[in-house]
């Protein structure tokens, strides 16, 4: 895996942490234990600090940066889908930022919410706990269809692929 320092800026990884060895973590970056970092995910905290909760993942291709005003924040318990860019923000417990989304500086997602594929948040968003933002610019509403116990299978479907990966993981070339 790709881990840097930079300058006096060092990551610090829970040892019950999974890193995908391509995956690049620089800087100030913050991983909890059980929090799982998947292939081809950048998480760069040069500007201020990334911080990921217990039980947490951040899935493929996704980047992730903060700002000196606004660091990026993820929650125990939550997920990150496939290709996602979060850039200073704040996102809550048992959350999950769905495929493609785009969410920036300033926006908070409560606990309990939900950003839908493809949506993007645009700066200083809130999305109210029990929520969804849909859309492009984002718009949210209650949701109704994807409830916290999914958003669990989610978050407990990557930690046990977090425990796969580490004991069977093997490079072939």
């Amino acid at each position: 895996m790709a881990i840097y320092a930079l300058a006096e800026l060092e990551p610090s990884i829970h040892p019950d942490a999974y890193v995908h060895p391509d995956a690049t973590v620089i800087g100030d970056v913050r991983i909890a234990a059980g929090a799982s970092v998947w292939p081809g995910t950048v998480l760069r905290g040069d500007n201020g600090y990334i911080e990921l909760g217990s039980r947490s993942n951040v899935q493929d291709g996704c980047v992730l940066h903060c700002t000196q005003r606004h660091p990026t924040i993820l929650g125990e318990n939550s997920a990150i889908g496939h290709s996602v860019h979060v850039e200073g923000a704040t996102i809550g417990t048992g959350c999950l930022i769905a495929s493609g989304s785009v969410v920036l500086n300033g926006t908070v997602v409560e606990d309990g919410g939900m950003v839908g594929a493809g949506a993007v948040l645009s700066y200083d968003s809130r999305v109210p706990s029990g929520h969804i933002a849909l859309g492009v610019p984002a718009k949210t509403r209650p949701n109704t269809a994807f409830g916290p116990e999914q958003i669990a299978a989610v978050v407990d479907s990557y930690v046990a692929r977090a425990k796969r990966f580490r004991a069977e993981l093997r490079r072939l070339d």
